[in-house]
């Protein structure tokens, strides 16, 4: 027990995350369009590959919810033998931004933008699975699915087979709800696994009729990609998706990280190991042709709560993982499918920061202005191009503060006008500049003192140049312009 000290916590803690991994590993690979043993397998992997190597000890890989809409969307425009080579790609190009020490720069995205990122996929995510309550096929843009919420939901009143399906999945989403309130000795089963196997058991016994879970077999759903599919690289769209993959799965990983850190008093996070260590198991995922992993930060969560001490208990969970998948695999037959569609309801709910946009409005509007424009890009053109945009207005807003200028004018009576910039003066700034300059007397000589200014770009420094030639040349004294030493 001495090379293995905390082995007791660790064996405790890989049960508690296995059981919330389960229902969350099916429910996304179900939501993504994909086979339900393809979320076990990257749960598996993320356990045992990536919880084996360095980076942050606590944090747990698997599925996430938050890819969830670029998975299906990917496999619905390129098939799912292509899902193996983008995954694959994602796991190579975040090994080399590993190793290239790239991991520390996400850090420096906005906060704004994650948070909208992850609200506009919790809110389509949520559109589409509300689909799923119901047993019927969602449409594809995010804005048909909200749009065609009330007609198909008033249809469902009409169908005993859809009330039913909504009634599993309304139900599964009070028991995660209502969970939390119960006592603690009842919550030593985890919410997710506890809301599955009530439904399950509640479709079992009232004989409901509820779609299912299809259940292929674990190495029947393995698809390695055929040396065909690497020729779809090729295609321009496809190469955007492998830059939204690994763009969004690194930033949700490291965000995480940082949140996992907060968590607990351990070893803190290594950035750029962390980012490799996501890269190795994304590759081994699309090398099986599974679905991409992110530390997910319910599991996370879940583990240091549960009072895990090292990465022994990630690891254990995805050998739990593997032997659920090849000895019990045909349980999962059992599992309705609305009740998972209910568990990606609520985790999607859980991605909208509801409670924290009226403070951050109150305080920064700005931020909260891209956080808003980001999920609804998302929700109204598509994942990639959403974050494209949050990015844009973020870099925007970020040049704007930083070109803040002072001018101050202090004007005697007699003598001459003195005038004081300082801050940035960039060419965001020089209509305010030009404006007013350009509002002084004509008949008065100016002093322009630009000795406080930390930065004149080259646009800034031209104008003000031309500005004192015509003033100047009105027939004052020329003016006189201190620079900063």
């Amino acid at each position: 027990m001495t090379k293995f000290p905390h082995l007791k916590q660790d064996f405790a803690a890989s049960l508690v995350v296995f059981l919330v991994a389960l229902p969350l590993c099916v429910g996304v690979a179900v939501a993504s369009g994909v086979p339900a043993e393809l979320g076990l397998v990257t749960g598996i992997v993320g356990g045992i590959v990536t919880g084996l190597m360095r980076g942050s000890s606590l944090q747990v890989s698997g599925p996430a919810a938050g890819l969830t809409v670029l998975v299906f969307e990917a496999v619905q425009e390129f098939g799912l033998p292509a899902l193996g080579v983008i995954v694959l790609a994602t796991g190579l190009l975040q090994i080399a931004m590993g190793a290239l020490k790239l991991g520390r720069y996400f850090r420096a995205i906005s906060v704004s933008v994650v948070e909208g990122m992850l609200a506009g996929i919790g809110l389509v995510l949520i559109a589409g699975q509300l689909y799923s309550l119901i047993g019927t096929k969602a449409p594809e843009s995010g804005l048909e699915k909200i749009a065609g919420l009330p007609g198909a939901l008033v249809d469902a009143f009409g169908s005993t087979a859809a009330l039913a399906s909504l009634a599993v999945g309304v139900g599964t989403v009070a028991v995660l709800v209502l969970w939390k309130r119960l006592p603690a000795k009842a919550r030593t089963v985890p919410g997710p696994l506890a809301a599955v196997g009530l439904a399950t058991l509640a479709a079992l016994v009232l004989d409901l009729p509820v779609a299912t879970v299809e259940v292929q077999g674990l190495l029947g759903s393995i698809q390695p990609p055929s040396l065909g599919a690497f020729g779809d690289l090729a295609n321009v769209g496809l190469l955007g998706t492998i830059v939204a993959f690994t763009l969004i799965a690194s930033a949700e990983s490291l965000f995480s990280a940082a949140a996992v850190d907060r968590l607990h008093d351990g070893p803190r996070t290594e950035y750029d190991r962390e980012l490799l260590a996501q890269g190795a198991g994304n590759t081994v995922c699309g090398v099986l042709g599974a679905l991409p992993m992110t530390a997910v930060i319910v599991r996370s969560a879940a583990n240091v709560q549960a009072g895990a001490r090292t990465k022994a208990s990630r690891v254990l969970h995805g050998v739990w993982l593997l032997l659920f998948a090849a000895l019990l695999p045909n349980l999962l037959a059992y599992i309705p499918l609305p009740a998972l569609a209910g568990i990606l309801v609520h985790a999607g709910a859980k991605l909208i920061p509801v409670r924290a946009i009226v403070p951050l409005w109150r305080e920064h509007r700005g931020e909260a202005l891209i956080l808003v424009v980001t999920a609804v890009s998302i929700v109204a053109v598509s994942m990639f191009e959403g974050v494209l945009i949050g990015l844009a207005l973020a870099v925007v807003k970020t040049a704007w503060e930083a070109s803040h200028i002072r001018i101050d004018f202090v004007d005697k009576g007699a003598g001459p006008v003195l005038a004081y910039l300082s801050g940035n003066a960039t060419f965001l700034r020089l209509p305010k500049i030009l404006d007013s300059l350009e509002a002084l007397p004509q008949d008065r000589p100016v002093e322009l003192d630009l000795s406080g200014l930390h930065h004149l770009d080259h646009a800034c420094r031209t104008a003000l140049e031309n500005w004192a030639e015509r003033h100047s040349d009105a027939g004052t004294e020329p003016v006189r312009v201190t620079m900063a030493a």
